[in-house]
């Protein structure tokens, strides 16, 4: 599945996350802020922002 960090631009490595799901909670691993994955359509995952991150 592929995510782009809609803070960062840059695609999120979703590997740690085994049992993605809407309703999610995760970490971009290049900005560190908190999204929310809100739509999973075939392996393209959106997600927004819930938190400013570090």
């Amino acid at each position: 599945m592929h995510l782009n960090c809609p803070e960062c631009q840059n695609e999120v490595n979703l590997s740690a996350y085994v049992n993605l799901a809407v309703g999610n909670v995760i970490e971009c691993d290049v900005c560190g802020i908190t999204l929310l994955v809100n739509d999973i359509k075939g392996e393209t995952v959106s997600a927004e922002v819930v938190d400013e991150g570090k």
